[in-house]
């Protein structure tokens, strides 16, 4: 029998029965809601079952899945993982219509959602929720992500979870996605919005009151699905202190999770100035770069060029090394070497050389090694991991880092459409660092060198947390323990606030709590507060009770992977029950709808059909020539092999641009901090070796000379990329005031005449 190819179709010639996906996310302050609806229509003539592997933020708490056949809703049930998956089969073995949702056991951000017995010519509608947090970024905004890429995941050989079955992702270049997306925000604050950002395009923003509080944006029609829906959502004043108290369930039992008020607590650390300025920057810096296939192209270039930076603004007196990594590990040195012009050089060297020719994204090994080298004493390590994340081991990976959170702390950089949140931003969450995400158009340099500046900041020890809460309360926190903390970003507290029956109506009408932070830094006790009222908010449903429930799920699961198996059994048990209770999903859960009004049974035998995510085009089919993915991508993709693939690549190769003059300034700094007079100096700042010679003011040093134009012409050229040079320009400021040089009002007048510029001396730092 011919299969009736109508509608849309892989690549593969087979039918794909998803037709569209709408998503509508409510935005309050900074937590998302999310609601997808995925559209089925079965145009063939036999019945289907429909499976889609797709991605969500690592972080989010999927809390409701419903199915909608023509006017019934069938809304699912959270069931522990295995028994929805048994009553899934019994239902498509009986005839009946299921719908089965469950997250995968190797990483957090990948689901999968299976249709089942859909009958010829029928339609369904499914719709998720899930509500998750947005991170604050380097300039104040907060980061919105509905992933839409999803890359193939590396599983290396014998890690944990190899022997388990690994969820088989269906994947097409980003263009050939045969399904459409269509997205709308609803944004809301107590502050007014100043401006919605994207690297996909929008529709302009529309303010919906005169204080501006409020506003819509949608995507504009025709997203072709090759990157990430990214919104950078701005408010005025924004990132203060807050406390959202919720009321409990009202059919939940008092003193759950559910049936109590839940407090989330979202602060915002200010360090003494005095403190910050008086630590001498230290420590040894210790940087991954992935050198896998997938790296290929810009996102190496660019990798290559952020270490050009770091290098060059890390403090003299500290220690570095630089590992790469792909299905094998190189390091520069055979352990890490104290910072100088000669280390340096040689460092700058090598990185020249790297090109992402490592194969597969084996990041657990070269972990293994950096963790077996012993700490250098009074040099605190920081392990900065720049990856596209493709890797299957997630959870093995995050648990090294976590085992080793102790000795260090470790920034992580996803590069790239696709690169799994649940992986970056567990990196950094258990290793007590930062996680950034390199997407679109963004530019790398400028978020890692924030993270840099976390690096430098000296470490906070001693945390604790103090609760103040009228009597009658009792506080459970559901966080883990706050580990880090940075000037000025957000750390969550989410708490539970049990209260005796007879007093609720008192103490929540009228009542108030206090909660301090106390830490230690650099060895000087310090301390933030916050006081909250204890009214319960208007209008958050049950959002604050979900994020909380997610995170208590977390930790749980977190907990799971390091404990016997006996001790297992009992995590587990409490996941379950937490999560059914919540309505939250977990590994151990899953979202099980059954049609038992279906009637007659479905006959025939079910036609499987895999729905395809998008991914990261190849290089030969990129019209930006930006990527490659694996040998095994290429294959799957176009028939093509990945050294044939490498080979057109190399005759079509665009010419390689001059370099950026800043870049090429940058280069010429020496480790001190300094520059030296060299044609190439001249050069990049646009003057022949004459004209700098016969300018320099009488009696000054080369070097010094060399150093106030380069300083000059940053500040007088390159403001706008001042977070990417503001620590090698305050080491070079560093450098002229301890050579105690003279004449530094007539080199900066010198400077300006001879660059064009009317840079201040007092903004040069000196």
């Amino acid at each position: 029998m011919m299969v009736n190819c109508c509608g849309l179709l892989t690549a593969s010639k087979e039918p794909v029965p998803l037709k569209s996906i709408e998503v509508e996310v409510e935005v309050r302050d900074h937590v998302a809601t999310v609601v997808s609806t995925l559209n089925y229509e079965n145009k063939e003539d036999k019945p289907i079952e429909a499976v889609f592997v797709f991605p969500l933020p690592g972080d989010a708490a999927v809390c409701h899945f419903s199915a909608k056949i023509g006017q019934k809703e069938i809304v699912a049930e959270v069931k522990e993982k295995q028994k929805a998956r048994e009553e899934y089969d019994d239902a498509l073995s009986s005839g009946q219509q299921a719908f089965l949702l469950e997250e995968s056991e190797q990483s957090p951000d990948i689901f999968s959602l299976s249709v089942g017995s859909l009958p010829p010519g029928e339609s369904a509608s499914i719709s998720l929720e899930y509500v998750t947090e947005l991170a604050v970024q380097a300039d104040d905004g907060l980061r919105f992500c509905l992933p839409a890429v999803l890359n193939p995941r590396y599983q290396p050989q014998g890690s944990e979870g190899s022997e388990v079955a690994i969820v088989k992702v269906t994947s097409v270049p980003a263009s050939l996605v045969p399904y459409s997306l269509s997205f709308s925000a609803r944004v809301s604050s107590p502050r007014p919005v100043s401006k919605v950002e994207s690297s996909c395009s929008l529709d302009p923003l529309q303010y919906l009151n005169t204080e501006q509080t409020q506003a819509t944006v949608k995507l504009a029609a025709g997203h072709k699905f090759d990157r990430d829906v990214e919104l950078l959502i701005y408010y005025k004043d924004a990132h203060q202190p807050t406390a959202v108290v919720e009321a409990g369930q009202a059919s939940a039992k008092p003193g759950t999770l559910m049936g109590d008020p839940v407090v989330m607590l979202s602060l915002y650390p200010e360090f003494p100035q005095a403190v910050m300025s008086s630590v001498a920057p230290c420590g040894e810096f210790v940087l991954l770069l992935d050198r896998s296939g997938s790296m290929s192209g810009a996102c190496m270039e660019s990798a290559k060029d952020t270490l050009l930076l770091l290098l060059k603004s890390l403090p003299m007196g500290c220690y570095f090394n630089i590992y790469s990594f792909g299905s094998s590990h190189e390091h520069i040195f055979p352990k890490s070497v104290e910072y100088s012009q000669e280390t340096m050089e040689e460092a700058l060297k090598k990185v020249g050389e790297m090109t992402a020719n490592l194969g597969g994204t084996e990041i657990l090994r070269p972990l293994k090694d950096i963790y077996s080298q012993p700490c250098i004493p009074n040099q605190p390590r920081q392990l900065f991991v720049f990856t596209d994340g493709e890797v299957g081991n997630t959870k093995e990976v995050i648990n090294l880092v976590k085992r080793n959170s102790g000795s260090h702390r470790c920034f992580s950089f996803g590069i790239g459409e696709g690169a799994s949140s649940a992986l970056i931003n567990g990196l950094a969450k258990e290793g007590g660092g930062h996680a950034q995400f390199i997407t679109g158009t963004d530019r790398m340099q400028p978020k890692v060198m924030q993270s840099l500046r976390f690096a430098l900041q000296p470490a906070v020890a001693d945390i604790s947390v103090k609760w103040d809460v009228p009597k009658g309360v009792a506080v459970t926190v559901l966080s883990p323990p706050i580990t880090a903390l940075f000037q000025g970003q957000r750390s969550l507290i989410y708490a539970q606030l049990t209260v005796k029956s007879h007093l609720i109506s008192r103490i929540f009408r009228a009542a108030e709590g206090c909660v301090t932070v106390k830490y230690s830094l650099a060895g000087h006790p310090s301390k933030s507060q916050l006081n909250f009222s204890l009214k319960p908010a208007e209008d958050t449903g049950l959002t604050v009770h979900r994020l909380a429930a997610r995170t208590l799920i977390r930790s749980l699961e977190m907990e799971e992977t390091r404990r016997t198996r006996q001790q297992n059994e009992g995590v587990k048990k409490k996941v379950v029950e937490h999560s059914v209770q919540s309505g939250v999903s977990s590994v151990f859960t899953a979202f099980i709808a059954v049609n038992k009004g279906t009637g007659k049974a479905i006959q025939g035998p079910l036609v499987r059909r895999n729905v395809p995510t998008g991914l990261r085009e190849c290089a030969l089919f990129d019209d930006n020539m930006s990527y490659y993915n694996s040998a095994d991508d290429c294959e799957d993709i176009h028939g093509f092999s990945y050294g044939e693939c490498e080979e057109a690549y190399d005759v079509i190769r665009p010419a390689q641009p001059p370099r950026d003059p800043f870049l090429q300034l940058v280069s010429l700094q020496k480790a001190s901090g300094c520059w030296e007079r060299d044609p190439a100096l001249a050069a990049a700042l646009g003057k022949t070796s004459e004209e700098v010679e016969n300018t320099k003011p009488s009696g000054v040093n080369q070097e010094v000379w060399a150093t106030f134009l380069a300083l000059i012409w940053l500040h007088g050229s390159k403001m706008e990329a001042q977070d990417e040079w503001e620590l090698l320009a305050m080491k070079a400021a560093s450098w002229l005031r301890a050579q105690n040089a003279p004449y530094a009002t007539e080199c900066v007048e010198a400077g300006n005449a001879l660059l064009g510029f009317n840079v201040q001396k007092d903004a040069l730092g000196l």
